[in-house]
């Protein structure tokens, strides 16, 4: 008994001595006693030596104390002391919630500010973590303090997969679910961006746990709706580096089995990273900078999109069950927007692969292997198709109002712009009902048609794709469309791409009126008139002026003067306009440049069969 070392009552006398020599010696002592998993132990302890002695240590280790030499002398012991003892105590759930702690949280972070071991930094981090944790203004006095900025600045030197760099990470996300990311966005873009980064090293090279807690930090940050100024900020980096770290950490999480909401959330950060790089980061190096094992390059293209392609084929699933046959009054609105959400991001994906694969055929078709294209062709095939099935089931079920199918319309436009020879008989089946979509706040199907402008301009180059436009209907939806977009475009001719998209529709529909043999309703044609010869009037745009002209042309080889001035929707000012575009387009005839050649042909050939039915126009056009 004799040999027995201090007991836990001995360490407690000194910690209770009148002298800071004592005291010392009895921390010293309680490091031995302040275990883990020993709470009983560890609240002696504090209780003993209370809460101003520790504060008066800790700062004079941070050189804010005494001032005698000897004090100076031990300051580092003294910190490191003082910092161990803390975060021993803030074990204790307790004594990491009391005021007295969270008192210390800016100490703390302004010791993180010096040269510090490794050891000093792990305690640290320790403390600030189990106090922000434990106290409910933890986070609020981290980050008030100046939590960001250290997180920032500690982060990059931590070393990879370490606890310390575990405790930065949970520091962070306590930070980020607690306090709102818009206001952390604004304050912290910078700090942020580059925490960003680190974390992108992590999801990469880790392979536990804590790589899933790198992808869940990552997958918020960048998918927040107040991301952008943090894509900027990594859009504006001269080394991308993370954006290689990143391609690695998906491909190694989309490859292996994982729980589904991982998978999603791979998905949801494939995703976010493409906002910032483009669809090209598919098809990036695959292999870590860390590492030299090759990964050929098109393998994290082909798992995203057999990913995504399984995500929406449930989702398509889950939500059809949901609207149309479970019981409405056990209907989970959040489940649904949710599913809705999620079905965004697989179809985001989807169509930022479509985007790639064609740039990919036109410049560098050698980066994607020709099995590898011909699978990536098959799976969008099969995908669009079972998009149309969902449409279909909404047609048939009268819906035609929510943003999931407003969102399937547009990836179907999306693909059938670059195959429009794809799905041939879903397409034709479901055309009329496609252009009568409308998003979920819509009161048009304005978007709907736009998404499927550049299909449409593609299908009408044909006659039978003239005439399934005709026999659908989906002319009127154009031609409204088209009336909407010239309408709040005001006479500008900057970003009108959807307006020749539209323009070109209509042409081609009009062009081939005669052998498509179906009815069109001319009063559709007779208000685009007006409207369209009143943008076109006085555009600078040479190819404005011609397109409008051409196709004002062609609507009134339809009808007569007469007929135009007893319509509803087609006025004086309207006739005025028409009268001077055509002379306007009409002058140009010989001076034209080879590009507007063709449409001042359809010009002039049309004005010489209607002109004896304008008398106003030819007027106008004749100088009479």
């Amino acid at each position: 008994m004799e040999n027995q070392g201090p007991s836990l009552d001995d360490c407690l006398k000194l910690l209770k001595g009148e002298r800071d020599e004592q005291r010392l010696a009895g921390l010293l002592l309680a490091t031995k006693f302040c275990k883990n998993d020993d709470v009983d132990s560890i609240l002696r302890v504090y209780n003993a030596l209370g809460n101003t002695f520790l504060d008066r240590l800790l700062r004079t280790g941070m050189g804010k104390g005494s001032t005698s030499k000897s004090r100076q002398d031990n300051q580092d012991a003294y910190l490191q002391l003082s910092v161990t003892i803390l975060a021993a105590f803030c074990r204790v759930s307790n004594i990491a919630s009391s005021d007295d702690m969270v008192k210390k949280i800016p100490l703390i972070l302004e010791v993180l500010s010096k040269e510090l071991g490794a050891s000093l930094v792990e305690e640290c981090f320790e403390f600030l973590y189990l106090v922000s944790a434990a106290h409910t203004d933890g986070s609020r006095i981290l980050y008030e303090s100046g939590g960001m900025t250290v997180l920032a600045s500690q982060m990059p030197n931590l070393p990879d997969g370490s606890h310390t760099m575990e405790l930065a990470m949970k520091l962070l996300q306590l930070t980020t679910s607690k306090l709102s990311l818009d206001t952390i966005t604004k304050e912290y873009c910078s700090e942020l961006s580059s925490v960003v980064i680190v974390l992108a090293k992590q999801f990469a090279l880790l392979h536990n746990a804590l790589k899933f807690e790198a992808l869940h930090l990552l997958s918020m940050i960048l998918s927040s709706i107040y991301a952008a100024p943090v894509h900027e900020t990594l859009r504006a980096m001269s080394n991308l580096t993370w954006s290689t770290y990143l391609r690695v950490g998906v491909v190694a999480v989309l490859q292996n089995r994982v729980a589904p909401d991982q998978r999603l959330e791979a998905l949801i950060l494939a995703e976010s990273v493409m906002c910032i790089a483009g669809e090209r980061w598919l098809i990036g190096q695959t292999n870590s900078p860390d590492t030299q094992d090759p990964i050929p390059a098109d393998r994290c293209t082909l798992l995203v999109l057999e990913s995504s392609r399984v995500e929406i084929a449930v989702l398509l699933n889950d939500l059809a069950y949901l609207k149309y046959e479970k019981i409405k009054d056990s209907l989970d609105a959040e489940s649904v927007l949710l599913k809705q959400r999620n079905l965004g991001i697989a179809f985001s994906l989807v169509e930022k692969t479509i985007k790639l694969i064609s740039s990919v055929a036109e410049d560098e078709g050698n980066i994607i292997s020709d099995t590898m294209f011909t699978k990536i062709i098959t799976g969008l095939n099969e995908t669009v198709g079972l998009i149309l099935e969902y449409l279909r089931d909404a047609k048939d079920h009268g819906q035609h109002k929510g943003n999931d199918l407003l969102a399937s319309v547009r990836i179907v436009g999306s693909y059938l712009a670059e195959t429009p020879g794809a799905c041939n008989d879903k397409v034709k089946e479901l055309l009329g009902y496609m252009v009568l979509v409308e998003g979920e706040d819509e009161q048009s199907s304005f978007s709907s048609v736009c998404f499927l402008l550049p299909m449409l301009c593609q299908i009408t180059m044909e006659i039978d794709g003239c005439r399934l436009i005709a026999s659908s209907g989906a002319y009127k939806a154009v031609v409204e469309c088209l009336i909407r977009l010239v309408e709040e475009d005001g006479g500008t001719v900057e970003e009108n791409g959807p307006i020749f998209l539209a323009c070109d529709t209509i042409l081609n529909l009009l062009l081939k009126r005669e052998e498509i043999g179906v009815h069109m309703d001319d009063s559709y044609f007779i208000r685009l008139l007006g409207v369209l010869s009143s943008w076109a009037e006085d555009a600078v745009d040479l190819s404005s002026t011609m397109m409008a002209a051409s196709i004002c042309s062609l609507i009134l080889d339809s009808t007569s003067e007469a007929v135009l001035e007893c319509h509803p929707h087609f006025t004086r000012n309207n006739l005025t306009s028409v009268c001077h575009l055509i002379r306007k387009s009409m002058t140009s005839y010989g001076k034209d440049s080879e590009a507007e050649a063709d449409l001042v042909q359809i010009v002039v050939s049309g004005y010489s069969r209607w002109v004896d039915r304008y008398p106003r126009v030819k007027a106008a056009v004749e100088g009479r």
